[in-house]
């Protein structure tokens, strides 16, 4: 080869290797920098056509600003002492001395006894706009409060569960990431035993996720996309495994190639061919899966599909060009201190997967039926997962203020107080829609919203012919009775002519968003089933393949959902889940648990051309258990890592999206797809037909 010819086919790889650490260098702040763009204004993520979000913008009419109401709770120090006059006049004055405070708005209410005369509650209405403010401005009124002599102050409501919600989320940046990397890095070392390697594998997810992150900074900053914290930290948790599962398929070819004796550039341009369409169809799966959510009513559904989809792009893209160039640089030093031999051509792989393999050969039709079946039991106890919404006192994994607060509340107020369900309805009809509303199931008090800004006592405020009415139900706002309240309510409400009443209000937000949810699963479930379908076959260039493949996974989540509901139950003691729960787990399990089925059956169909269909399944397991095995482990931990949130919502993705990987990984791509393949043997391809015919694979 020309001396000049040599040197030029060196300048790729550096040239993508020094632009990589440029993007790194200009990018990677980013990643820290998304939190700047996030909203954790959970009113911001509420479905767009619901009854509840027309009336948060129809009651921006009714107050001259927006507000976020925070509600004081005193109680008497000693537990259970009754509130002396005096210390109800003290806690008004506190409450007085409030106004003109930054982030308050207006003059707060006065303190008002519960019926047990053994607590106090007030008001504050703070600007909505607070941001890293909020916490301060909590703190001063807290502080305020406090000089009630006898009595101990909590502070509960929208405004305190948003502080709370956002401390949650406080250091998601260093302290996700950081969780993340470590078990990748452990994995890795322990999967490899190598000391470059797992660094090299590292670099470019991070590479990945730092591009990812300034794109979709930019999308938020020019209000194109929403980014909540948990949005936030899935795109992390998303690239990083993805990223890390691409980069172990193409080193693990690489070396196969390496094994073989080609020299290092031979070795990657083999490895590209043979792995690019596996990685680029992976990654399709997810990014239009994730991409379904745009069909969502929800807009945080909606706004994890796009960015999701440019961490799957961004993460692919770091593979195909910066992993490559980096192991070309490097060579077979890359897998150092482990050495790359020599193939001895009997396709060997580890020593277990061999051992997998010749369980497979000897007795499929058992082992799927085996498999199939204990996918079943886990699969029947799926209907007793309960995904109705998460109460308040379950949505943070640990204590926290506000859930303390909101149960002391409870405790002495009807259930609803401070969290009024909220209706617009006509002037005209004003009364007529207060004595309907209190004879309602489940509704303690409704009170027409005044000149002064509070409920009853004084003639009514009308904004355009429209009046506002606080409606307290009985129970607290965020349980199943409340929801089945408002929706009494509406029912009334809607009955009565000319009145036109919407019912709003978090109660009613969280049962919309229920509703919405349900209606998502509907639609969404069957278009991502279909667009995994169209992508496999287009890769393996058949039907019925695809669609036993699309069964296995769509079977694991079932069976998934079902071990979720017992250990919620009974290990986490969760009483449900978050409405998208399951939506939110079947994207990410059936197209990631699709992933590996691509790797192994794009290597079968290979294998199958030169051995047939029975003996190229088998092969491809041996050649794949190893890798595809280490994915889903680098994969389950990443994910797992959710859990460093305390918040149920991710804490309960983890889980499901951990488990289910391990379960597709160790069962239904190692035992269930091998076997059933080996078992039905050339028709699994139907009706594409092997090229070379072999006595193996007779009927």
């Amino acid at each position: 080869m020309p001396r000049t010819h040599r040197r030029a086919r060196w300048l790729v790889p550096i040239v993508l290797l020094f632009g990589w650490l440029a993007v790194g260098g200009t990018l990677g702040p980013y990643a820290g920098k998304l939190g700047e763009v996030a909203t954790n204004d959970q009113a911001a993520f509420l479905p767009q056509g619901a009854e509840s979000t027309r009336v948060i913008d129809a009651q921006r009419a009714f107050s001259e600003d927006e507000t976020l109401p925070a509600v004081v709770v005193w109680t008497a120090a000693d537990g259970d002492g009754p509130i002396a006059d005096g210390q109800r006049t003290a806690a008004t004055r506190a409450l007085t001395s409030l106004k003109g405070e930054p982030g308050v708005v207006g003059q707060a209410s006065p303190a008002l006894p519960s019926d047990d005369r053994k607590a106090l509650q007030g008001v504050v209405q703070l600007r909505p706009d607070l941001g890293d403010e909020l916490a301060p401005t909590l703190q001063r009124i807290e502080s305020a409060a406090s000089k009630v002599p006898g009595t101990t102050v909590a502070l509960a409501g929208p405004a305190a569960s948003q502080a709370d919600l956002s401390d949650a989320f406080a250091g998601i940046d260093g302290l996700l990431l950081s969780v993340a990397l470590l078990a990748v890095l452990v994995i890795l070392i322990l999967v490899y035993r190598s000391v470059l390697l797992p660094f090299v594998i590292i670099f470019g997810a991070v590479f990945a996720l730092g591009a990812a992150c300034a794109v979709v900074y930019f999308l938020a900053d020019h209000d194109v996309v929403r980014v909540d914290g948990q949005v936030q930290g899935i795109l992390s948790i998303l690239v990083i495994g993805a990223a890390t599962d691409y980069a172990l398929l193409l080193t693990a070819r690489y070396r196969e190639e390496l094994a073989s004796g080609a020299e290092r550039f031979t070795a990657m341009r083999a490895a590209l061919r043979r792995s690019t369409g596996a990685i680029v169809a992976s990654a399709a799966t997810v990014a239009l899966g994730l991409l379904a959510l745009l069909l969502s009513d929800l807009t945080n559904n909606r706004a994890l599909g796009p960015v999701g989809a440019i961490g799957i792009a961004c993460a692919v893209l770091s593979t195909l060009t910066f992993l490559p160039a980096a192991l070309v640089l490097l060579g077979g030093a890359a897998y150092w201190p482990a050495k790359v031999r020599a193939d001895d051509g009997s396709g060997a792989g580890h020593g277990l997967w061999r051992r997998v393999a010749r369980a497979v050969e000897r007795a499929p039709r058992k082992i799927w039926a085996v498999s199939l079946a204990g996918l079943l039991v886990c699969a029947a106890f799926a209907p007793t997962l309960t995904s109705k919404g998460v109460p308040l006192d379950e949505i943070f994994v640990n204590d926290a203020p506000s859930v303390t607060a909101q149960a002391t509340l409870a405790e002495h107020f009807p259930g609803g107080s401070g969290n009024p369900a909220v209706v617009i309805a006509d002037a005209g009809h004003a009364d007529e829609v207060v004595s309907r509303a209190e004879k309602s199931d489940g509704v303690a008090s409704a009170a027409v919203l005044s000149e002064q800004g509070r409920p009853g006592g004084g003639s009514p405020r009308v904004v355009d012919g429209k009046v506002r009415v606080d409606v307290t139900l009985k129970d607290p706002a965020d349980s199943d009775a409340a929801k089945e309240a408002v929706a009494g309510l509406r029912t009334t409400l809607h009955s009565i002519d000319g009145a036109d009443a919407l019912v709003g209000g978090y109660t009613a937000q969280q049962y919309d968003t229920q509703q919405t949810a349900e209606r998502d699963r509907t639609l969404i479930v069957p278009v991502v089933l279909a667009i995994i379908l169209v992508i496999l076959v287009g890769l393996l260039r058949s039907l019925m393949m695809p669609l036993l493949l699309v069964a296995t996974v769509a079977l694991n989540f079932v069976a998934t959902l079902g071990i979720s509901s017992l250990v919620f139950e009974h290990v986490f003691g969760f009483g449900g889940t978050d409405a998208s729960v399951p939506l939110y787990g079947f994207v990410f399990l059936v197209a990631l648990g699709v992933d590996y089925n691509i790797f192994l059956m794009s290597r079968a169909r290979e294998e199958s051309l030169e051995h047939g269909a029975r003996d190229g399944i088998l092969r491809a397991l041996v050649a794949t258990g190893g890798v595809i095995t280490s994915a889903g482990v680098v994969l389950a931990a990443t994910f797992a890592a959710l859990g460093v949130i305390p918040l149920a919502f991710l804490v309960q993705i983890a889980f499901i999206v951990a488990f289910g990987v391990l379960l597709d990984t160790l069962v239904v791509r190692s035992l269930l797809v091998p076997a059933l393949v080996r078992d039905i043997g050339p028709k699994s391809w139907w009706p594409g037909r092997l090229s070379r015919g072999h006595d193996n694979d007779h009927d």
